[in-house]
């Protein structure tokens, strides 16, 4: 009976951890309170979402510099820029702008399956400003936005939406979102940090 009790009080430990202190930090990593704050395309996909997380990193490139990387992501593409193990069926991410995934198109699959056809969709788009995909119903909507500070500094930021569906076999999926998502969506985001600031300069 004591064993059992000291269980319980370790996962009720475990989970006030995770809500009080983890959970609020993973779903504002590099955010400041403005970019939370500010409307961003697409908040009005989801309603009331159960998992709202925006995340921000300071790149010392130009817009120009970044979004074709954003552009060409996703499996059977350029990659995650991730853990490649894990979310590019072990294939190296790319490390160059790939010409052929660089002519995207509303309706476009971002592929997150083997096969290329299962992933979220391209909602809308601006060139060098932001990039908007969805799940095509109105459950989940991820969007990436850069906001330019001069020449050569700007500031990428994503936000990531997504209703659960409780009673569904897809929360199997959306708990690996809200476990996991973070260390992920890090890794990505520094990826595209890493490799936007070794480029040349773009010019518009």
């Amino acid at each position: 009976m004591q064993s059992f009790s000291l269980v319980i009080a370790s996962i009720l430990v475990l989970v006030l951890f995770y809500l009080t202190l983890f959970r609020p930090w993973q779903l504002r990593w590099g955010a400041t309170d403005d970019e939370i704050n500010r409307p961003m395309p697409g908040d009005d996909i989801v309603s009331k979402p159960s998992f709202n997380a925006t995340r921000a990193v300071t790149i010392n490139a130009p817009a120009e510099n970044i979004y074709p990387w954003i552009v060409q992501m996703g499996v059977t593409r350029a990659g995650w820029y991730s853990y490649d193990l894990l979310d590019n069926l072990a294939r190296p991410s790319a490390e160059s702008i790939l010409a052929e995934h660089q002519n995207i198109q509303i309706g476009d699959v971002i592929a997150m399956s083997p096969d290329g056809k299962q992933g979220m969709r391209v909602k809308d788009f601006r060139k060098n400003k932001w990039m908007l995909w969805w799940d095509n119903i109105g459950d989940s909507s991820w969007v990436w936005e850069i906001y330019s500070d001069g020449e050569a500094h700007s500031r990428l930021v994503t936000r990531v939406r997504v209703k659960y569906s409780w009673f569904s076999p897809a929360i199997a999926f959306h708990m690996l979102i809200e476990f996991f998502d973070i260390v992920m969506m890090r890794k990505c985001m520094l990826g595209i940090k890493r490799r936007a600031e070794a480029m040349p300069f773009a010019k518009s």
